[in-house]
């Protein structure tokens, strides 16, 4: 086929190589344009943009792709499909009925369940024990179009965003490549979405990281892998930023007031929540670098009796 390729970040990445082995003929990649990045803002390429270099692939970076201008530029590649993999741009109908078969979404979610931006942090957050990737037949609506194949994963119980990220866009990369196959020789049945089943994953915003010690440890320690490693989970010690990267459960009853240390181990900080405590294994203060908190503790003396959460 000749493809399009919408998409922007490293998740879109392995589709993009996937379907470029399997022999189809990508006319150009669309992508977000270039930003200013790190503390020299220097302008960098959207890693998808990167990809497109490397194998000398027409890149197309508009700025508001619903625009007349862009789409007549769209207009111009020649196209069977459009392929979309968290592009972060809203198309508009025109665009999803230019090609043939129009434009086809990698989403990283058992659909209708987690549309929107961010499925992979939420059914961490949730708690949910599986979770997978749909190819879907895009419309006018925020992924509510027909699905055409779905592949579920089981979620393990100490997956991070970042681990489940990997692996859910190894996965779409692999079903893309399948649906498009199918879809050319007719062997797909497109199916309705089951509306009542419908939930939204809303874009992760930083403020959602602060965490709360009156919850039960069970729900902070999700917190901490479904915000790693963006925007992260983190509480404030000595009036400084203390990220979390890592921590267990302990379902001990204390009666110390929850953000309270209770404990102290050689390689473990040990902190009263809502309901349980929680066993801190890897940190970042503000400041410094991530570290164990063996490493942490040759710097810092933690003492049983101190509260995690203060500002000031």
């Amino acid at each position: 086929m000749k493809i399009v390729f919408m998409g922007t970040p490293d998740f879109s990445v392995g589709a993009l190589e996937a379907l470029i082995q399997a022999g189809h003929t990508i006319t150009a990649v669309v992508t977000q344009p270039d930003k200013p990045k790190g503390r020299g803002k220097e302008m960098q390429f959207p890693p998808v943009k990167e990809c497109a270099v490397k194998h000398n692939i027409p890149v197309f970076q508009p700025i508001k792709i619903k625009s007349e201008e862009e789409i007549a530029i769209l207009r111009q590649y020649e196209a069977d499909v459009f392929v979309v993999a968290a592009f972060g741009q809203i198309l508009s109908k025109e665009i999803l009925t230019m090609p043939k078969y129009g434009c086809i979404n990698i989403h990283a979610s058992l659909l209708p369940e987690y549309r929107g931006a961010a499925p992979i942090n939420r059914v961490i957050l949730d708690g949910k024990e599986k979770t997978g990737v749909t190819i879907m037949q895009m419309d006018e609506g925020i992924d509510t179009g027909d699905m055409l194949l779905m592949r579920e994963v089981s979620i393990e119980p100490k997956e991070t965003a970042d681990s489940l990220f990997e692996k859910l866009s190894a996965l779409g990369a692999e079903l893309i490549v399948e649906a498009l196959d199918k879809l050319e020789r007719g062997e797909i049945k497109a199916q309705k979405q089951d509306e009542s089943k419908a939930s939204y994953a809303r874009m992760m915003r930083k403020e959602i990281g602060l965490i709360d010690f009156s919850l039960p440890a069970e729900e902070i320690e999700r917190k901490i892998r479904g915000l790693n490693s963006w925007p992260s989970a983190y509480t404030y010690y000595n009036g400084k930023m203390l990220k979390i990267w890592d921590a267990d459960i302990l379902q001990e009853k204390c009666d110390e007031g929850t953000g309270v240390v209770v404990r102290v181990s050689k390689d473990t900080i040990y902190v009263n929540t809502g309901e349980g405590i929680l066993a801190l294994n890897e940190i970042q203060l503000e400041g410094k670098k991530r570290m164990q908190v063996k490493d942490f503790l040759l710097g810092y003396q933690i003492k049983p009796g101190e509260i995690l959460g203060l500002r000031k």
